[in-house]
């Protein structure tokens, strides 16, 4: 799934990431902020001057009083306020480009936290910059309780995460933002690996498994991540709903699987139907066509849902030749906005952020295209076209051969 390569290829990468991060003394540098005086100027004309008074009491007095002001402008947008942890680069499009642009444009107020910050993703083949830590993030999430600012969250998305102690402070901040929001919506992407091939230090299989998976609303894994959680091998239709099911009991209650490369089963009709996946992680009704040139994503929920609508549902979308980054953060960015607008029908939201995520690679395959024709090439050509694919993500136009097909 190219979403994998747009983050930290091998646990050894990850390592080396790691020895160019933050150190705890740089986690306090930042936008220079002036000092205030040491005196400010309180209430004028006592005996025809002004009192010159000492700050430093009146900042006391005034920091408590100000968390009540700060969260009540910390309220949500009518669609609702999310927190995006996930990587950041400075060119092109992956982890937290992909997501807060489209969620913003779907009404979302948007808080970005950067697992990691680099120069570009690490399919360049060398990228500088740093990772976050646990201790970092936490230092920012006592930043935000100390003003009142962890209130007034309705979601929280999660995609790549590269070190356990994070791991770990986004666990417990999942858990103190359902405190605050018992209705609190988490769409985990559980960003692990692809192919076999784990992107991240083996120790955050667990960690997900035992404490992210139990909190999260949707998970999003591909076929690799969802054999890692649950210890089920996935060859064929029925392997995945088994998976889906395992994943239901371990918290989620919407579980969509992407990057599914299946065996026809035994007991299933050839002419079954057909839905569409997100290109972004490519699969094909194993049943109808060649998974060669074509993507799947099936999905499952416990929750009941509106109009008719079953739990189980299947997608299948052409694959589109060529190879993208950041689809699978795009992807799961565009799942949480189209259930939120389209709730308790999570295939017909599916079906929209297919088409959405469709509809950007289609762009972004022309534009590659055309670069190309006038001689250029290399992997910034294939950056996603995202900001000029507004109206594929508000307004997708769902093919008549890609729609969601519901299972028993």
């Amino acid at each position: 799934r190219g979403r994998r390569a747009n983050h930290i290829s091998a646990t050894a990468t990850v390592s080396a990431s790691v020895r160019v991060g933050i150190t705890p003394s740089a986690s306090h540098r930042g936008v220079p902020v002036r000092a205030p005086s040491a005196f400010s100027v309180a209430r004028t004309r006592q005996l025809g001057g002004a009192r010159i008074v000492p700050t430093a009491r009146r900042v006391r007095r005034s920091a408590s009083a100000s968390v009540a002001p700060a969260a009540a402008m910390n309220t949500a947008s009518s669609t609702g306020r999310c927190l995006t942890i996930q990587s950041h680069v400075v060119s092109g499009y992956v982890g937290n480009k992909c997501a807060v642009f489209p969620l913003q444009l779907h009404g979302f107020d948007v808080d970005p936290i950067l697992s990691v910050q680099f120069s570009n993703h690490t399919g360049y083949g060398s990228w500088k910059g740093e990772v976050m830590t646990g201790e970092q993030l936490q230092s920012i999430v006592e930043g935000l309780e100390s003003n009142g600012l962890l209130e007034g969250y309705t979601h929280v998305l999660t995609g790549y995460i590269g070190s356990a102690s994070m791991l770990r402070t986004v666990a417990r901040l999942v858990r103190k933002l359902r405190a605050l929001n018992p209705a609190l919506v988490y769409v985990c992407d559980p960003v692990l690996g692809d192919n076999g091939k784990l992107y991240v230090p083996a120790e955050l299989v667990g960690i997900y498994r035992d404490d992210i998976v139990p909190l999260a609303t949707m998970l999003t894994p591909n076929q690799f991540e969802a054999e890692l959680l649950t210890g089920v091998t996935i060859a064929t239709e029925s392997d995945a709903l088994g998976a889906c099911q395992a994943l239901h009991e371990a918290g989620p209650a919407s579980v969509v699987l992407t990057s599914l490369d299946l065996e026809e089963d035994a007991d299933e009709p050839a002419d079954g139907g057909d839905t569409a996946d997100d290109a972004k992680k490519g699969l094909g009704n194993p049943h109808l066509r060649s998974h060669q040139s074509h993507i799947t994503l099936l999905g499952s929920t416990s929750t009941p849902q509106l109009g008719g609508c079953s739990k189980r549902f299947r997608i299948v979308v052409p694959r589109i030749p060529s190879y993208f980054t950041g689809t699978g953060d795009l992807c799961a960015a565009l799942l949480l906005a189209w259930s939120a607008k389209i709730p308790d029908r999570l295939g017909n939201a599916a079906e929209k952020a297919v088409a959405s995520l469709q509809g950007v690679l289609r762009r972004t395959a022309a534009a590659q295209a055309e670069a190309e024709a006038s001689g250029k090439s290399g992997i910034g050509c294939r950056e996603l076209r995202l900001v000029q694919s507004v109206d594929e993500l508000l307004r997708p136009e769902v093919d008549e051969g890609a729609r969601v097909a519901w299972l028993e």
